[in-house]
């Protein structure tokens, strides 16, 4: 195939991808533009700061800074607390915690990461649907691509949350306040699928421990050529098999939502819409937010 014949394979493909994301972002609410555009100033900070800065000492920074909480008799406990905290909407760092654990604590620090987050998710699922119990079903009762997600998620169960908790999307924090919008999933439900994300946690704690090497200087320095090559290879490595696994997993989600033959075309699109939208639509932090404050 020629390099034209690939371009115009691929041009009407991005084109398509563009303008469902043109669209799908005019369709959002203020408060969903405004989490893309901060998403957006967060990450190209972090990206100016990694070139200005240099990433020999951002990475010797991060080594002390766990080299520290690897001294401290409680140190596990800070970054389990962390975990918590960070499993809590608009709260962001949870991949990044999770890495830190490796670079504290090595491969044991898998069971820093995996306990605390999955105490976290568990805590901040209960306290969500807790506290807003009732707002949620007066607010999912008027919202129809709330109304579809409950009858697709009511559908098929377990099977169906477990495919959507091991999505990427959803980010961390946000599917906690989707989930907990979601009347039809319990907790023992919730509880149970996301064990699932147990490979994922273990993936990230070994990138830390390989990271955690490469960035201490005294370490780096004593390292031969091989090792170093070995380290850098599963670093990256391990990182492009979750992005890659994030993307098929969540392609899963969508094609499994859409395969239910006993809802209607209109559910369908409804209820995946409501996967996508779930960090701006939720009513624990979307647009029904502001009645939130009104009434306090």
């Amino acid at each position: 195939m020629t390099s034209t014949e690939r371009f115009s394979v691929a041009w009407p493909t991005f084109r398509y991808y563009v303008g469902t994301a043109y669209r799908r972002y005019n369709k959002l609410h203020i408060y969903g533009k405004l989490f893309i555009w901060g998403t957006i100033c967060v990450w190209v900070s972090l990206a100016t700061i990694f070139v200005v800065i240099g990433p020999d000492r951002i990475g010797q920074a991060f080594y002390d800074l766990a080299h520290k909480i690897n001294q401290l008799p409680f140190g596990w406990l800070i970054i389990a607390g962390l975990l918590v905290i960070e499993s809590f909407p608009p709260v962001m760092g949870h991949t990044t915690t999770v890495t830190l654990c490796g670079y504290a604590y090595g491969m044991k620090g898998f069971y820093i990461a995996a306990g605390g987050s999955l105490a976290g998710a568990c805590f901040a699922f209960a306290v969500l649907r807790l506290l807003f119990r009732e707002r949620l079903r007066r607010w999912s009762a008027s919202n129809q691509k709330w109304i579809a997600l409950e009858t697709v998620v009511g559908a098929k169960g377990l099977p169906l949350i477990t495919l959507v908790r091991a999505s990427p999307f959803p980010p961390w924090g946000w599917a906690h306040a989707m989930f907990a919008s979601v009347d039809t999933v319990a907790l023992w439900q919730f509880f149970l699928a996301s064990f699932v994300l147990f490979p994922k946690f273990a993936l990230f704690v070994l990138i830390g421990s390989r990271l955690a090497a490469l960035s201490d200087g005294d370490q780096r320095s004593h390292m031969d050529t091989s090792t170093k090559i070995l380290n850098v290879a599963i670093s990256v490595g391990g990182i492009l098999l979750s992005t890659t696994a994030g993307w098929i997993i969540y392609r899963a989600m969508q094609a499994e939502v859409r395969r239910l033959q006993e809802m209607t075309p209109e559910v369908d699109e409804l209820s995946t819409e409501g996967t996508d939208d779930a960090a701006e639509e939720a009513p624990l932090l979307g647009e029904y937010a502001p009645s939130l404050s009104s009434e306090t």
